[in-house]
């Protein structure tokens, strides 16, 4: 299948101060008062000058969100297009938990994806001076999670049969059969979302999306953390709007001067050196699924999940463990080594010949809830991607990614390259890319932070200490075996670091390492 997924691991996140002040229900504000608001672009005043009318979240987020009581949501209004203000708007979902204490102002945050809901980020850093002197707000991009209108492609019984489908072998014939299956995906996207909306669902756009929220939530300039993808978000706001950033935090860095192929690589890479990890800590264990012998891992999961191609696992969901859906469970879990005794679970479950765990983990990457419907974070995830990056339409370079994604992860490689590949999706996409691959330059932008793991399997480490070199950020190093730690992973190092910068604007340390 030429399909790829989301998780930013793609196989192959005009008010016055005296106004917002009120809004959050605070006595007193600091840092922030002493900035003049910047004024709002010409014709784009009805979105800068919004009011924001927070209220219940009863009707918001995904099912199995959980919002703590103080939480408080609303939607906001975005030209679609922002060269025709006055043409069809979108609505953007919000969540906030206002500040404690003494306010400095609003921490915008993201997860990433691209594709994810960040309407649940509202409540990480709680008991914190972030919660103390920040409105903590998570908000969904346009055509994600509770925004409207909404990216959607596949119906769920689609989504679950595609899952289910065989993959195909790089044949003329199964090549031919791939990307037919790529445009029948597209022409759904097209119809079901439409042509018009799908063209302005990218970085581009989000980005002037970001600064009409800073100005409606009462921020003269920008205070934000982004993981993953949302460090993409982070860094193209800097370069547009340098000086309206307070305080940028970036982890788990996308480096927009690499194409598409460099940063397959990239993450092909940093997906085996995990799974190695993961092997060798497993290996200490005498009933490790994968043997003690951590050289001898890759053929023993080969062994293990290649006859799924043929006969999927059984289950107690009637569906069954597809081979697309195992190997999605397992790179789910790699995510993270606190997933890792999952993933030691589900392979000595399948060693047994059932794929019960893997197919939890499968669903909890494609957004599957346990009533049998989808969150629309993978249509959002090809959406946002294909419009975001080049196309690649040439048939040499797809063979040459092909093979030498499998020489840099050989746990994923199924044994039947022939240096042939199918053109993925995004070359049939619609609309064309609006964003080209280029070195982040922001000139003026004030002292920013990037968060770079040594064995993060989705933004390899070099890719953030490329990032901190462009925007002339402070790098924080972080040792660990996870995608993207700050605030999330439990370091008290780390994360005094980042809460010294956000409040105080304090920088870390020189090389500074947790």
């Amino acid at each position: 299948m030429g399909r790829e997924r989301n998780g930013c691991a793609a196989r192959v996140a005009l008010l016055g101060a005296a106004v917002a002040l009120a809004m959050a229900g605070c006595t007193a504000t600091r840092q922030q008062d002493a900035a003049p608001m910047p004024a709002p672009p010409a014709g784009l005043e009805r979105f800068y000058s919004q009011s924001v009318n927070w209220g219940s979240c009863e009707d918001y987020g995904d099912p199995t969100d959980r919002f703590p009581p103080v939480a408080q949501c609303a939607k906001i209004t975005v030209p679609v297009d922002y060269a025709r203000p006055d043409g069809p708007t979108a609505q953007l979902a919000l969540t906030r938990i206002p500040a404690s204490g003494t306010k400095i102002g609003s921490l915008l945050m993201n997860p990433g994806g691209p594709g994810v809901s960040g309407l649940s980020m509202a409540g990480i850093a709680g008991r914190t001076p972030l919660s103390e002197h920040f409105d903590r707000v998570g908000f969904d991009p346009r055509g994600v999670g509770s925004s409207t209108p909404s990216i959607l492609c596949l119906t769920p019984r689609e989504a679950d049969a595609e899952r289910a489908e065989k993959p195909e072998d790089n044949t003329a014939q199964g090549i031919a059969a791939a990307e037919a299956d790529n445009k029948e995906y597209v022409d759904r996207c097209a119809e079901r979302t439409g042509v018009d909306f799908l063209a302005h669902v990218g970085t581009r756009e989000v980005v002037q999306d970001m600064d009409v929220m800073r100005a409606v939530l009462g921020d003269a300039g920008l205070t934000y953390l982004g993981y993953s993808y949302g460090t993409r978000l982070g860094s193209a706001y800097a370069e547009r709007f340098p000086d309206r950033v307070r305080a940028l935090v970036l982890d788990g860095a996308v480096d927009s001067s690499q194409d598409p192929v460099q940063e397959s690589l990239r993450q092909a890479a940093g997906f085996q050196g995990v799974f190695g990890a993961y092997s060798a800590d497993c290996a200490t264990a005498s009933d490790c699924p994968l043997g003690t012998d951590p050289t001898a891992s890759v053929s023993r999961f080969r062994a293990l999940v290649d006859p799924l191609v043929a006969t999927p696992a059984a289950t107690s969901d009637p569906r069954g463990l597809s081979y697309d859906d195992a190997i999605t469970g397992v790179q789910q879990a790699l995510y993270s080594d606190d997933m890792w005794q999952a993933l030691t679970t589900g392979l000595g479950e399948l060693r047994q010949g059932r794929g019960d765990t893997l197919l939890q983990l499968a669903d909890m990457y494609d957004g599957r809830r346990e009533d049998g419907s989808y969150a629309n974070t993978q249509d959002a995830f090809n959406a946002i991607r294909c419009v975001d990056d080049p196309r690649i339409t040439d048939r040499a370079v797809v063979g040459r990614q092909d093979s030498e994604y499998r020489r840099a992860a050989p746990f994923l490689d199924d044994g039947r390259g022939t240096g042939a590949a199918p053109l993925e999706l995004c070359a049939q996409w619609p609309v064309p890319n609006t964003s080209e691959p280029h070195s982040i330059s922001a000139h003026g932008v004030p002292k920013t932070v990037v968060v770079s793991t040594t064995d993060d399997p989705a933004t390899p480490y070099q890719a953030g200490v490329d990032l901190a070199r462009q925007l002339g950020a402070a790098l924080i190093t972080y040792r660990g075996n996870r995608h993207t730690a700050a605030l999330v992973a439990g370091d008290e190092c780390l994360d005094d670091a980042v809460i010294a910068y956000l409040v105080d604007l304090v920088e870390p340390a020189r090389g500074q390492t947790c």
